[in-house]
């Protein structure tokens, strides 16, 4: 088994990680290299060469990479420890998600938590990850096991497939496998005084079945709190920033959201059902390969569109209004989110042209301020400065306010922020502060919008129940960003000429 002496600096951590989990799994003799040849609980090299290459768990992620995640979050532990002088005894356990069910035995479509995922690759429900310091070394160096669903015919021939402990450690490469029901007998020894326990207690996953267990160290540990931490904030430090492999992911994710929006714009004919709208986003977003939705989109025609989370999408949209379709798609786990806005006739109206071309403008100068040493904050201040300026020089705002005056009513007419990180959720990593500086390999989103409700009797007629919102998905880099939904029309003669088009 590969092993890293400990080591102060994080940075050599992970680079002497690096090298010794590739080593580790380029020499060991482990079950991989006898991959069972039947179906498993998810897609394999063996059952879906189409898409994944020998050793990948999931497309373009690899166990190697995989352990080194873990490696990672063992050196981030190590080091927090080490500032603490805490323990030097740890576990980590991550819970997968169960399935829910919408009535009696018809489930939901399950979707695994995330920082299961993204520890091990492992898609099955009522799944326990644990990473366990071994006796006599020194971390980051860990066991990994996953607890998992027994094989049971039975169940198999209505649920599907199972992995099993030997298809299990085949697939993700982890050091050992046991039935779930093993886990109970782990439990004893995480009452061990001397050892800290790494579990959100605050932010459990969805599994019931074996949480219960857990309750029981909690409990018993409650006078000395010290000895359980949630690994939370650790987590999410790693997915803050993507590897190479989950870049080309989060690209798939945005190349399809991209061309959805253009056949969705394509067929958008007034009147049209805001329904519509989003069956077609959907499936042209699964047509080309999506796993799922990533979130419920927002389809929203007309005034409609200053309800900022405006999911009902159950009304018609007139001729001369516009939409706002807020929209992303899931794949292999990573999403993306894109907003775009355009009349659903095909054709600008002028005071539409002039509040969008606002937005548009405010949105392109705070993209060349995505650079490596800014923040989501520096962005959002830039955002209401731009927007305060050109909603003076449009009239939205009298001239003679105050530079206090003008942002007050930026923020008003603009009320959320101008972005949030981006991953493998929607809104991820939400407790990493907007204030962290920018590095390479983050991803964000830049989205600025004006909002105008009906309501807003101050403001000029002709542009009030007008709502509009740009957002486009950005890879930090160290030179220029790489905008991952470049290919959606969002310039106003682009999104004419989509429109435009015979159908």
């Amino acid at each position: 088994m590969w092993r890293v002496i400990g080591q102060r600096s994080f940075c050599r951590h992970v680079s002497a990680g690096a090298f010794c989990v590739t080593r580790w799994f380029s020499t060991r003799s482990h079950p991989l290299f006898s991959f069972p040849k039947r179906n498993l609980g998810q897609p394999s090299p063996f059952t879906h060469p189409q898409l994944l290459k020998t050793g990948e768990v999931t497309p373009g992620l690899t166990q190697t990479e995989y352990a080194l995640r873990r490696h990672k979050l063992m050196a981030l532990i190590q080091k927090e420890s080490e500032i603490l002088c805490a323990s030097t005894d740890h576990a980590v356990i991550i819970f997968a998600n169960s399935t829910l069910y919408m009535t009696s035995d018809i489930p939901f479509p399950f979707h695994q938590h995330n920082d299961f995922l993204y520890l091990c690759g492992f898609l099955e429900p009522e799944s326990i990850l644990l990473l366990q310091t071994k006796p006599g070394h020194v971390l980051p160096s860990h066991t990994a096991t996953l607890f998992v669903p027994r094989r049971d015919p039975g169940r198999e021939l209505w649920d599907g497939p199972r992995s099993g402990v030997d298809g299990t450690v085949a697939l993700t490469g982890v050091d050992q496998a046991f039935p779930i029901e093993d886990f109970k007998h782990v439990v004893p020894k995480l009452l061990d005084e001397g050892l800290t326990l790494w579990y959100d207690f605050v932010r459990p996953s969805n599994s019931s079945s074996h949480s219960s267990l857990l309750q029981q160290i909690i409990a018993s540990k409650a006078k000395c709190r010290n000895k359980i931490k949630s690994p939370q904030h650790l987590i999410q430090q790693l997915r803050l920033v993507k590897s190479q492999g989950e870049l080309e992911l989060m690209k798939k994710s945005g190349h399809i959201t991209s061309h959805a929006f253009i056949e969705t714009m394509y067929c958008s004919k007034a009147p049209i059902q805001e329904a519509f709208i989003y069956a077609k986003f959907d499936f042209e977003c699964r047509a080309r390969g999506a796993d799922i939705l990533a979130y419920l989109p927002v389809v929203a025609g007309g005034d409609r569109a200053n309800t900022l989370h405006y999911v009902k999408n159950n009304q018609i949209i007139k001729d001369g209004e516009m939409v706002l379709l807020d929209g992303g798609c899931e794949t292999s786990g990573y999403v993306s989110d894109v907003t775009r806005t355009w009349p659903v006739n095909g054709r600008f109206s002028a005071a539409q042209e002039e509040l969008y071309e606002i937005v548009l403008q405010v949105q392109k100068s705070c993209l060349n301020l995505c650079v490596s040493g800014t923040s989501l904050e520096d962005l959002y201040s830039h955002l209401l400065t731009e927007l305060a300026k050109k909603l003076k020089d449009l009239g939205i705002v009298h001239s003679q306010c105050s530079n206090s005056q003008s942002l007050k009513a930026a923020r008003r007419l603009c009320p959320h922020h101008v972005g949030h990180y981006l991953g493998m959720d929607v809104h991820d990593t939400p407790d990493v502060s907007r204030s962290l500086l920018l590095q390479p390999g983050m991803v964000i989103t830049i989205e600025p919008g004006i909002y105008i409700p009906r309501t807003e009797t101050e403001i000029p007629e002709k542009y009030r129940g007008l709502g509009i919102r740009i957002e486009d998905d950005v890879v930090i880099t160290e030179r220029s960003p790489i905008i991952l939904s470049a290919e959606c029309p969002k310039e106003i003669y682009e999104i004419q000429q989509v429109c435009g088009q015979s159908r």
